[in-house]
């Protein structure tokens, strides 16, 4: 279980929340929670409950400062005499230290410091939190790091460490097709060699750095082989973090079904009068997402659904998959167990999301593609939801004045505020706007919004 020293016995924030009343729901890596939590949510007094489930993150003290943020708006923007509630999802997750969080820059007093994305050595800080995700992995751990921190320039090396990638995350399969949410990602399935080239190529093509250039002189082509493989350990890191983000892609799938799914369905039956609106960002959207399919059947509470910077399949809720019609998505139809809209905000500035999810998905699996171009490997927070017919795309200034529909999937371009941030991940993090609170409250007509 997570640590939850700064709540009080019912869950609430001992201190600081921009909003209230204001609790946390906390599940560990297989969706198991305190059974109190549900009893605690329905004593609130409200009509409303907005839970916002964080992405890839690496402590409950961070989830909290996103979450104040984020909810921060709220209170300005809805009509007097709203009784609104706000919970916040904290399940076990990690995140690099070379990544932002949402809004990081104005987090007054952490601790954290960026360090240059590319940089292919493991601090110990990332090290620490890829022991605590995988405790039983610390020697491959221990191995991967080495090898980071050596960067031996030797092809042999590159090879092991695909290996160990394998290991870690205990991959088993052919590797993913497209629209197949579920699946090993075949990254982890191809040439080591090639996938770390590739993904190097890609965070070099993030940087607008130029391609490396034959070194002249005697020994040049000595030391070009030397250059090409000391720049596959660029790719060897990324390898590395889209490893742990397919562990966490699982983890939060199972969290969604088993644990935040099931709470919600007790919620209905012991305060069938409380409206609950889903908020989730980045791999976060899919735990709300997953946590439909864990619905009791004739569930109604669930009212509105938002996915920011969703990272997940764009057909996740196709019927039948455009490039394969015998196919589904993962979460096919489950847009019809919400009493509402599910509403996904896309930015073409994610290039998390644009470049590097896309390339995860598809290497080894469609060399002859090129990923950013091929639309079957996009994620909903990139293009929106894909393959299920009637589903409108607005602009978020349409959005905002002309409100969303009133049921199935909606598309919104949030790009003119989602845009903030640099490589490799863009915009992905760039989440916490008014405008995105006033999409959840339009979404579930909270407060008659």
């Amino acid at each position: 279980m997570l640590v939850t020293s700064d709540l009080d016995a019912e869950g609430r924030a001992m201190a600081g929340m921009s909003v209230e009343p204001y609790r946390e729901i906390t599940f560990d890596k297989d969706g198991d929670g305190d059974s109190a939590q549900r009893d605690t949510l329905g004593r609130l007094g409200v009509t409303d409950l907005v839970v916002f489930a964080h992405g890839w993150n690496s402590s409950r003290s961070v989830a909290t400062r996103l979450y104040d943020r984020f909810f921060g708006p709220f209170p300005g923007l809805l009509p007097a005499g709203a009784r609104v509630g706000y919970a916040g999802v904290v399940w076990p997750s990690m995140m690099f230290t070379d990544e932002p969080v949402p809004d990081f820059a104005r987090v007054a007093g952490s601790a954290r410091v960026a360090a240059a994305p590319t940089e292919p050595g493991l601090d110990a800080e990332s090290r620490d939190a890829l022991v605590a995700l995988f405790p039983e992995r610390t020697g491959v751990i221990q191995r991967l790091a080495r090898l980071l921190d050596e960067r031996p320039e030797d092809e042999a090396a590159i090879r092991e460490f695909g290996a160990l990638l394998r290991e870690l995350t205990g991959a088993e399969g052919a590797g993913a097709t497209a629209g197949d949410d579920e699946a090993t990602p075949a990254f982890l399935f191809g040439d080591p060699v090639e996938v770390c080239a590739a993904f190097a190529d890609a965070l070099e093509s993030l940087e607008a750095a130029p391609p490396p250039q034959e070194p002249e002189g005697p020994g040049g082509r000595q030391e070009l082989l030397g250059s090409r493989l000391k720049r596959l350990w660029k790719g060897a890191k990324e390898a590395l973090r889209q490893a742990t983000y397919y562990t966490m892609k699982r983890r939060a799938g199972k969290v969604g079904e088993r644990g935040l799914g099931p709470l919600l369905g007790e919620l209905a039956r012991s305060s069938p009068a409380l409206r609950i609106h889903l908020v989730g960002h980045s791999m976060g959207a899919r735990l709300v997402a997953f946590a439909l399919r864990g619905l009791p059947g004739g569930t109604r509470n669930v009212k509105s659904v938002t996915l920011l910077q969703g990272a997940f399949s764009h057909y996740a809720f196709a019927a039948s998959l455009p490039h394969d019609r015998g196919s589904a998505g993962a979460l096919r139809d489950m847009q019809r167990r919400v009493d509402g809209p599910v509403v996904a905000c896309h930015s073409r500035h994610d290039t998390a999301l644009g470049v590097i999810y896309p390339l995860a998905s598809r290497l080894a699996r469609d060399s002859s593609s090129v990923a950013g171009l091929d639309r079957r490997w996009w994620a909903v927070g990139h293009s929106g939801v894909q393959g299920v017919p009637g589903t409108p795309s607005l602009t978020l200034d349409e959005a905002l004045r002309a409100g969303v529909a009133a049921s199935g999937c909606v598309n919104v371009d949030a790009a003119s505020v989602v845009r903030r941030g640099g490589p490799p991940s863009g915009a992905h993090s760039d989440i916490c706007h008014p405008e995105l609170a006033r999409v959840v409250i339009a979404a579930g007509r909270i407060g008659g919004g």
